[in-house]
């Protein structure tokens, strides 16, 4: 008698940038996430501000592409900001975490002077342009991925904060998609 083999499915990625809308409910508008970041700006600790559920059958990451092919990898940018007034200054934190959040693991820590323009007038214009300014996130290899059910995070800690309310809060970061 023979023994039946299976073959182990191979899971194909595909490149997506993550944006708000993309968040669980309590994080899906640009409303929500800088009400978040509002209400913990006088904190002094990494506060909770998006999350997404990893749906079912899809494996996610953070980051797309490789750093050795360097326009082949994704560019992340990220704003929080009384828009027309300044901009929040502080450190924003890629995490992934399993589905009760008792284990988190920090992909990447930045600090977000880099992660936006210099120009705060429009949330149009507070988006960066030019990749070269930009900061790249190539696929994180060296973390585990998460699956269903599992969280993809953000937290941010303010540094600097804004005078006026933070009334906008955007963000474009790469990832990786598997299924």
């Amino acid at each position: 008698m023979t023994t039946q083999r299976i073959a182990r499915r191979k899971l194909g990625g595909f490149a997506t940038d993550i944006v708000v809308e993309d968040g669980n409910a309590a994080y899906n508008t640009s409303t929500l996430v800088s009400a978040l970041v509002e209400a913990n700006k006088a904190n002094a600790t990494y506060s909770l501000i998006w999350e997404q559920t990893c749906p079912a059958q899809q494996i996610l990451a953070w980051g797309y592409g490789s750093p050795s092919a360097q326009r082949n990898q994704g560019f992340m940018w990220f704003y929080a900001a009384d828009i027309s007034t300044a901009f929040n200054v502080g450190n924003l934190r890629l995490q992934i975490s399993n589905a009760r959040s008792t284990r988190v693991q920090v992909v990447k820590q930045q600090n977000d002077q880099r992660l936006h323009s210099t120009d705060v007038s429009t949330v149009t214009t507070a988006q960066p342009t030019d990749i070269n300014n930009m900061i790249a996130l190539p696929e994180a290899v060296l973390f585990p991925k998460v699956g269903e059910n599992s969280l993809l995070q953000l937290t941010y800690q303010t540094t600097q904060a804004t005078v006026g309310a933070v009334d906008e809060c955007n963000f474009s970061i790469p990832s990786t998609v598997y299924q």
